[in-house]
């Protein structure tokens, strides 16, 4: 064996199909953000380093250090009166704030299409949680929004919730009304926190919708890394106003990220910040006019559909982020899954997600214009040879989130013995765990609720479309209390 070779064999198996992937001409519409095109190309080995003098510690900072110094710049960025940098992702940003801003055994109030980090912090924190349905965009099978006017009712009816969960926007890339939600929340003393996990973006362009650090929210989480040029697990935690208890949340922040934070993430998150300061307005200029052309160019399709602002208005949605990709194949015989999968076997386009009536790309200000080219071509082909049906019967991708009743809490449920069965043999049982599909990693299913036979219907409806369930054994059978 040369040397040569006896070096690649050292790499590792998934070093190297990585490797081999990279080199490759296929193309990613999804998560990250730089595409794996935007950044440093140094070998991250030699900037690997620990809490070393003069490089300052996240978790004990120097007065003016170099990572208070990093993160004040983010703030000011983004017009947040304390920020801080996230290497565990939003999952870390979104498990303090939500601690941080409870006590112990306490009230939550919380959209019910959270992402499942939201429900482990309530399980953490033993919380009670009310729930807060989003409206249905029925002739889309996606969900809406949720309405200020809920808001308010289950604020009236429970003095005691002690803080506001939402996400927007959405995985499709639908936005709430967070500015009524907030004068909402402050009317009643209340702290409104935001998963803005994929709208880190919002700030440096007016083509996008409001940020909802700017709309008044008390504590927002971005995920730099879903829609930035930044590295996998970088993200950002904001806050302002004096309802959240920003002292906990800061405690928390120690508890729930590593003890040795990545000197390469934070980095990447500070090099987004300083292209973003130096750079932004440029490229954000130039991005919005490649997105817009294709956004035109997809106009022509006659079967295929590129949702956009027509979902503003409807069902409690306050406006629609057009950075969002959104391909629906109603109307006719192909399902998400199908396109998806067209798209990956034919023209080596990975989009983020596949729901049975559509498919959700991400795109980013490292997307060329040759990339929207390649993906306006592929669906143009497609489209071709695809026939029209005028309905199908909706599965569990249609976006509803069921609505189902708690016999104990997440957190009890969890500690008490379960056992595995067949979902025929579920009706009426109590859930031992999280039943969700990732992406976008929504709970259908919370330990402790009852397995209604709506519930047990559609997890068997997407099991037999071919859906794999993170929570069920891979036979299909699911955990339920004993």
């Amino acid at each position: 064996m040369t040397e040569r070779q006896a070096e690649k064999s050292l790499k590792g198996q998934l070093y190297e199909k990585l490797e081999a992937y990279g080199q490759s001409d296929y193309y990613g519409f999804h998560m990250p953000g730089h595409k794996r095109r935007m950044g440093y190309g140094e070998n991250p080995y030699q900037i690997d380093i620990t809490e070393i003098h003069g490089f300052d510690d996240l978790h004990h900072p120097e007065q003016q250090g170099l990572l208070v110094q990093a993160q004040e710049r983010a703030a000011r960025l983004y017009g947040a009166e304390e920020t801080h940098f996230l290497v565990n992702g939003s999952t870390a940003g979104i498990l303090s704030a939500v601690c941080g801003c409870t006590s112990l055994g306490g009230q939550l109030l919380m959209a019910r299409n959270s992402h499942r980090s939201a429900f482990h912090a309530a399980e953490l924190g033993s919380l009670h949680v009310s729930w807060l349905y989003p409206h249905i965009l029925e002739k889309l099978w996606i969900n809406g929004g949720i309405s200020p006017e809920d808001v308010e009712k289950s604020l009236c009816e429970n003095p005691g919730i002690e803080a506001v969960f939402v996400t927007s926007p959405s995985y499709e890339g639908i936005c709430l009304d967070v500015k009524a939600l907030a004068e909402c929340c402050h009317r009643h003393g209340v702290p409104l926190i935001v998963d803005q996990a994929h709208g880190a973006h919002f700030p440096f362009s007016a083509y996008f919708p409001e940020d909802a650090l700017k709309a008044g929210a008390d504590v927002v989480v971005q995920s730099i890394h879903k829609t930035l040029p930044a590295l996998t697990q970088t993200a950002l935690l904001h806050m302002q106003g004096e309802l959240a208890d920003r002292q906990r949340i800061r405690h928390y922040l120690s508890v729930f990220q590593s003890s040795s934070p990545s000197y390469i993430l934070m980095a990447s998150i500070d090099s987004c910040m300083e292209l973003l300061e130096q750079k932004g307005a440029v490229l954000f200029e130039e991005y919005v006019q490649r997105l817009e052309a294709f956004r035109r160019n997809c106009r022509s399709l006659k079967r295929l559909r590129l949702l956009g602002g027509e979902t503003a208005g409807k069902g409690a949605v306050c406006d629609f982020d057009r950075s969002r990709l959104v391909i629906s194949t109603q109307g006719t015989a192909m399902t998400g899954e199908e396109l998806a999968e067209r798209l990956r076997r034919e023209y080596h386009l990975e989009m983020e997600l596949a729901a049975d009536a559509y498919v959700v790309g991400i795109s980013t200000v490292a997307d060329t214009e040759a990339a929207f080219g390649r993906l306006q071509e592929a669906l143009g082909q497609i489209e071709e040879g695809i026939e029209p049906q005028a309905k199908r019967s909706r599965t569990v991708m249609d976006g509803k989130v069921p609505e189902a009743r708690a016999a104990c809490g997440p957190g009890e449920a969890l500690q008490r013995k379960k056992e595995w069965t067949e979902i025929s043999r579920c009706e009426n049982r109590i859930a031992a765990e999280y039943v969700y599909l990732y992406p976008p990693g929504i709970p259908l299913l919370v330990p402790g609720e009852i397995l209604t036979p709506q519930i047990c219907s559609r997890i068997k409806t997407g099991l037999l479309t071919g859906q794999k369930f993170q929570g069920l054994k891979a036979d299909g059978r699911m955990a339920v209390l004993v």
